[in-house]
């Protein structure tokens, strides 16, 4: 009797693990489209997506795009993050662990759907030809996943916040049938939706990206606070910055905007500011923060290191940038630590970092946003 007392003690008050996630099913999907700001942008909605229809999201690795590379090179997720971090928040899993240890029995060869909106262009009529072009045909072969037909979901949509939606998914696909849903692409909107931002929180950097970061900063820039600048100004930004005043919405313009244009028009500025704007705000921002002792530059190409140190004279104050060569999750990290960071407004990489700072309280401003009324009497 006393024994049977005791197992039931046991049973009640040890903690409650979460149910068998194969009870659940999973999604899958190519984060496709961009480079890392966009695929981060979609992996917030995918996250609230997967939670929101009761799924084990199956976490993919970070596409990425080196020089002298023909085909794109898949990260391992927890490369960059800490996956303890979003099982605070929903069920998650590697590509690699699912892949090794769940597929075989789970998602057996002879039953891999690929899933699309609509049919895509390819090589197969009436397909989304998930495999077609670059990065899908590298993502998928990196795990030897190959599809024998195609679904087509439309016309659902992936809404986290609309429960009519999430409860047709449910019905149309229920894990027993469709135990894994593996998209062509995010089932996210671009840019993040308003209601999924909240969703950064769970996006902690990994523990060798973050002591690098922190490593970085004690060497370089102890004794003082640092300004963390984003400069995004190479050829193919120039180009799309052009396409401002037929897109008031372009890529992350939302952030500074509103999702409706609430806060004003988009403008060149915001997009490419010039030089001397740069100096400017810079300026603006020493002036306000006396303890900016350092300046630290992540860009896409010209970080303008010199041309900083010529308009600035500011020799007490030090410009530089993650030597030997640039590196944009390091770069990440460290300009979410910054004592105060100013940020592009359509770049979908200076949201992320726009993000992590609101996070964690930290203050932030966008270049050329909000427009100031001009001062003739404001020093230059």
């Amino acid at each position: 009797m006393i024994t049977v007392i005791l197992m039931v003690l046991l049973t009640t008050t040890s903690p409650v693990k979460s149910s068998n996630p194969e009870k659940k099913g999973y999604i899958a999907y190519c984060p496709c489209m961009g480079r890392f700001g966009n695929q981060a942008d979609h992996f917030l909605g995918v996250l609230a997506f997967s939670k929101a229809v009761n799924r084990t999201l199956i976490l993919p690795p970070w596409i990425e795009y080196r020089y002298g590379e023909p085909r794109s090179i898949q990260v391992p997720f927890d490369t960059y993050f800490n996956v303890d971090k979003l099982l605070e928040f929903a069920n998650v899993i590697t590509m690699e662990d699912f892949m090794r240890e769940i597929a075989p029995t789970v998602w057996p060869i002879e039953k891999r759907v690929s899933f699309c909106y609509t049919q895509r262009t390819g090589e197969i009529q009436n397909s989304c030809n998930a495999k077609s072009g670059n990065p899908f045909g590298p993502f998928w072969d990196t795990y030897n996943i190959d599809f024998n037909r195609s679904e087509f979901y439309a016309p659902l949509n992936y809404d986290a916040q609309n429960e009519k939606i999430l409860e047709q998914w449910k019905i149309r696909y229920p894990v027993d049938k469709w135990p894994v849903l593996a998209f062509t692409g995010a089932p996210a909107s671009f840019p993040v939706q308003k209601e999924n931002v909240d969703m950064q929180k769970y996006l902690k950097w990994s523990n060798d990206i973050e002591h690098r970061s922190k490593l970085f900063i004690k060497k370089n820039m102890s004794g003082g606070g640092f300004l963390g600048i984003h400069l995004r100004n190479g050829q193919d930004w120039v180009k799309a910055c052009q396409h401002v005043k037929d897109s008031p919405m372009l890529f992350a313009a939302p952030q500074c905007v509103g999702y409706r244009n609430e806060r004003g028009p988009l403008t060149m500025s915001m997009c490419l500011p010039k030089p001397s704007e740069i100096l400017k705000q810079i300026k603006r921002v020493i002036k306000k923060l006396s303890d900016i002792k350092y300046i630290f530059v992540a860009s896409d190409s010209n970080h303008m290191i010199e041309e900083l140190n010529a308009g600035l004279r500011r020799p007490e104050i030090k410009i530089l940038k993650f030597q030997p060569s640039s590196n944009p999750h390091l770069d990440l990290a460290i300009l979410g630590q910054a004592n105060y960071f100013i940020g592009n407004c359509v770049s979908s990489y200076s949201a992320f970092v726009k993000r992590e700072r609101d996070m964690k309280g930290l203050p932030s401003e966008f270049w050329s946003f909000p427009q100031r009324k001009k001062n003739k009497h404001e020093e230059l």
